[in-house]
């Protein structure tokens, strides 16, 4: 049975078919409000984790955009899977809630209730069709404080490193210490913020987004694009360290401060974002150029062959 055919049916029988997705869309809404009211309290007004509400409305975007498959699909409810997924995703949802402040477990219980009351309304063929929306949602989630400060301090002293090198080279008095940055007679301190580790997560959601919209009949092509996005922040993000040191050299540390600071913030985001569509351009023109030698080379074999 497909969902046209479960709505003609249900023309017969008003609401009949619906209350029981109704009621359970209703209990997952009303489970996930209060970590709707903490995401929105705490990792949603920080840098690194500002992109959460972009991301969900992308996901409903995509379902959005896939409403003609869901029409068609056949509705095939598992419903044993579908309760051993949904439990699953509820005790962990109860255990994140009971110690308080795992808001970053709280949301990702969501995708395997998701999942779960996917399988218990319809089944495995609109799981299947839903499977990116829900899978996109883990950037969603809150990344885990140790997570961040493992990746955040050896990006900054990486970035530090080679901002000093290439000032170095060019006759600047500069020196560094860990990531401290002198140069002149100015301290410089690159802040967490100038890891880059906050591009990374934004670029990262938008490059698998993109190239899953735009790019998924190229399999090749998708996963350089995608293997691109982390040396595509490092670069970015190094020309803003650079910037702001050079900034500070010839203007003073005074300037660094307030709009300048996060002016450079948002021109690194931009910055990285059209380093990556350019790198797909590039890519593009490479894949059609190789395409166009082996299509000549295949006469000229034939020919040889003959």
């Amino acid at each position: 049975m497909t969902y046209s055919q479960v709505v003609q049916s249900a023309e017969a029988r008003p609401l009949s078919k619906f209350v029981w997705p109704a009621l359970l869309v209703a209990s997952v809404l009303a489970a996930y409000f209060p970590t709707l009211l903490a995401l929105i309290d705490g990792p949603w007004q920080t840098e690194q984790e500002g992109h959460g509400p972009l991301i969900m409305a992308a996901s409903l975007w995509w379902v959005w955009q896939s409403r003609a498959r869901l029409k068609a699909v056949e509705i095939s409810p598992a419903p044993i899977a579908g309760w051993a997924i949904l439990l699953c995703g509820l005790i962990l949802l109860y255990l994140a809630r009971i110690q308080q402040g795992l808001v970053t477990i709280e949301m990702a219980s969501l995708l395997p209730v998701m999942v779960g009351c996917i399988l218990l309304t319809a089944g495995w063929p609109t799981l299947r069709i839903l499977a990116f929306p829900v899978g996109f949602l883990i950037f969603a989630v809150p990344m885990p404080d140790w997570l961040i400060d493992a990746a955040t301090v050896p990006l900054k002293v990486f970035i530090s490193n080679m901002v000093t090198k290439v000032l170095y080279a060019a006759g600047y008095p500069v020196a560094q210490n860990g990531v401290m940055i002198m140069i002149g007679s100015y301290q410089l301190l690159v802040k967490d913020a100038c890891s880059g580790m906050n591009s990374i997560f934004a670029l990262s959601a938008i490059g698998v987004f993109y190239a899953y919209a735009f790019r998924w009949e190229e399999k090749l092509r998708s996963v350089l694009l995608l293997l691109a996005i982390v040396p595509i922040t490092i670069l970015a993000n190094f020309v803003r360290v650079f910037t702001l040191v050079l900034i500070a050299y010839y203007a003073g540390p005074d300037l660094l401060e307030g709009i300048v600071h996060d002016m450079t913030g948002i021109g690194l985001f931009i910055v990285a974002v059209v380093l990556m569509f350019m790198f797909d351009a590039v890519l593009g023109l490479t894949f059609g150029l190789v395409g166009r030698l082996r299509r000549r080379s295949l006469p000229e074999a034939h020919a040889h062959t003959a």
